[in-house]
């Protein structure tokens, strides 16, 4: 039995799929199991990351753990798995978990919970990927009042990496031999501006699409209408100080899986519909 959590996001709903197609017996962790949206052979379990003594019906039986980063007691939720028998975990985090920045709130939960697993005992494989092209979902309300699409860090090329493929390392992670102890750099094919991705979803989409830069101060006042102001501060941190390249392109994909990561715009064909639905005023 292997434990998925954040079973219905974007990379956990991949794995969930990825490990149903092998032929694994998928336990999958979510707030509500009778809302969850899953696939019919995934058995649903309740369960809150940030309280490890309500995972006991989660971990009965399971032997491998794909973990998300940054709960409250990672050191805890990690001993807790290892007396229930879990005998390998699979981390995401990020590629600022390598930047161990204490002052950063992103990179510090990252890197606090890959030391807490290196920690923990148990054999261990980490994933850091990097910008997910599914973030290009934000957009859609934009798509919706028009053709402009206006984007924070215009300037910052970044290799995004399909969820898909990402959730493909991670099953061979959990499922292979040979991963222990290993950081797996995650990253798609190219390093693409906003400006990149935009013109894809164009061509993909038919419809004559723009893209314009915000301001910092734009990006600032729009992000902290999102999120708390602390991570706001780490992106910018990351992204105008430039404490963060996500440009670099790593083969991990085509090593681990045998293929090559999907281009975005496979992922924006694969994703088309998302967009199509939403049509402009």
């Amino acid at each position: 039995m292997i434990l998925v959590t954040g079973a219905t996001g974007n990379v956990g709903s991949e794995l969930v799929k990825a490990l149903l197609g092998a032929g694994e017996r998928v336990r999958a962790l979510v707030r509500n199991p009778a809302d969850a949206a899953l696939p019919p052979d995934a058995e649903p379990v309740g369960g809150d990351l940030n309280h490890p003594e309500s995972l006991t019906e989660a971990f009965d039986g399971v032997r491998r753990v794909f973990l998300l980063p940054g709960y409250d007691d990672m050191p805890g939720l990690l001993a807790r798995a290892r007396r229930a028998g879990v005998e390998r975990i699979v981390l995401l985090t990020g590629g600022s978990a390598a930047l161990e920045d204490m002052t950063n709130a992103v990179s510090r939960y990252m890197a606090l919970s890959e030391r807490a697993v290196r920690a923990s005992g148990l054999p261990w494989t980490i994933l850091r990927p990097r910008s997910f092209m599914s973030n290009a979902l934000r957009w859609l309300p934009q798509f919706e009042a028009g053709d402009v699409v206006r984007v924070p860090f215009a300037g910052v090329r970044t290799a995004a990496v399909d969820p898909f493929d990402i959730a493909a390392v991670a099953a061979r992670a959990l499922l292979d031999d040979g991963h222990d102890g290993l950081i797996h750099e995650v990253t798609g094919p190219q390093a693409l501006l906003p400006a990149d991705q935009v013109a894809v979803l164009a061509r993909v989409l038919d419809r004559d699409l723009r893209c314009e830069g915000l301001t910092d101060a734009e990006a600032r006042a729009e992000m902290e209408a999102q999120m708390p102001a602390q991570y706001v501060d780490a992106f910018f941190r990351f992204f105008v100080d430039g404490t963060l390249d996500e440009s670099q392109i790593h083969p991990t994909v085509r090593e681990v899986t045998g293929r090559p990561p999907r281009t975005f715009e496979q992922w924006a064909t694969a994703h088309a519909d998302a967009f199509r639905r939403i049509q402009a005023v």
